[in-house]
């Protein structure tokens, strides 16, 4: 009786044990492999505030060495847990770096998620880099191209072909159709003449586009879009995301799944930040990263940024979760323009958790 009575205790210990890590193995994978079109668009949607502004249309970077944190980036976060941005491309760079199972881009302007739906289309419509570079500036794509192509070849290849208004216009309507039919996104007219209007600045400029070429207010320090995707970090190791296949199908397969969702929100409002945090706990996941530009110099001005700090201190961190910043002389750049810092989130947001 009493072998009997123990192995019962050990067949149930063992069940335990059992169910405990599926617990937690289900736990691990709990933010989702993939979103149907409507979770996407409904997840962006209810997480978004109203349209802000900004003084730029900021339709790409012009941080030069923003690739020189990528190292001790890798050292300081995790990869497999949810990245957070703000801005255009530069994210894809450091998405492709940190490869996150899930991508949420918050930005004050609805004009960054049309950007972000352009981007969407022609990654999901892109077998390689090759192709994707010929969309993004509707120029015809030169032979000789290949997976082995370094981004230096890519664009200096592109450089000699001329942008074309058939490849223009039969583009736009392939990337309004992939939205609108193929996903089924409830886009406005407002939203379609976004989209137009940001594509159309990459036709007319092409690979020299800059942070100033539209004329919308901002100014540039003429790095160019061909520029930033074949700079390196400072041991000459090229990174961005279309320095490689690799990197380049870390971003396809995030936005293939709908797992780069952009929300329109003020760093510091009462929303955005606070929703998406709300989603990640629910999914029992964790910021790992979240690129801040240098929106922190415009919270301070304003006089919100604690605003903002109570905001992230709402986010699910541990103290791997990094910040990543554009400052005057951070450390990781050569100490002109903007260069990139990181930062401890949960210890900077300390002070405020409790506010």
């Amino acid at each position: 009786m009493m072998k009997m009575r123990r192995y019962s205790l050990l067949a149930s210990l063992a069940l335990v044990v059992q169910l405990g890590s599926g617990l937690l193995a289900r736990a691990a994978e709990s933010l989702p492999a993939q979103l149907t079109d409507q979770e996407f668009w409904k997840l962006s949607s209810e997480s978004s505030e109203p349209d802000g502004s900004f003084r730029s249309d900021n339709l790409l970077s012009n941080e030069s060495f923003f690739q020189f944190v990528i190292p001790p980036l890798n050292a300081a976060a995790r990869s497999g847990r949810v990245y957070m941005g703000v801005g255009p491309e530069q994210n894809f760079t450091y998405i492709a770096a940190l490869k996150p199972k899930m991508v949420f881009i918050v930005d004050v302007r609805r004009g960054n998620l049309e950007l972000q739906l352009m981007y969407k289309a022609l990654f999901e419509m892109s077998k390689d880099r090759a192709e994707f570079v010929s969309k993004l500036f509707s120029r015809k794509q030169p032979e000789g191209l290949g997976p082995k192509s370094t981004a230096d070849e890519i664009f200096s290849a592109f450089s000699y072909v001329q942008s074309s208004e058939l490849l223009y216009n039969e583009n736009l309507k392939a990337i309004e159709e992939h939205l609108t039919r193929k996903h089924g996104f409830p886009l406005s007219a407002n939203d379609l003449s976004g989209i137009e209007y940001v594509y159309n600045n990459f036709f007319r400029f092409g690979p020299r586009i800059n942070y100033g070429s539209s004329g919308s207010g901002g100014f540039g320090n003429g790095v160019t879009y061909a520029d930033l995707m074949t700079a390196t970090d400072d041991s000459g190791m090229p990174r961005s995301y279309l320095a490689n296949e690799e990197n380049f199908n870390v971003m396809k397969s995030l936005e293939s799944k709908n797992l780069l969702v952009p929300v329109v929100g003020n760093f510091a409002g009462p929303k955005a930040i606070r929703a998406v945090g709300k989603y990640v706990k629910e999914k029992d996941g964790t910021v790992s990263a979240f690129y801040l530009s240098n929106v922190e110099q415009y919270l301070e001005m304003d006089g919100i940024w604690d605003d903002f700090c109570r905001n992230v201190a709402t986010l699910p961190l541990d103290d791997s979760s990094t910040f990543i910043r554009s400052i005057r002389g951070g450390r990781y750049g050569n100490g002109t323009g903007l260069n990139s810092d990181l930062g401890n989130m949960s210890s900077e947001v300390k002070s405020c958790s409790a506010k």
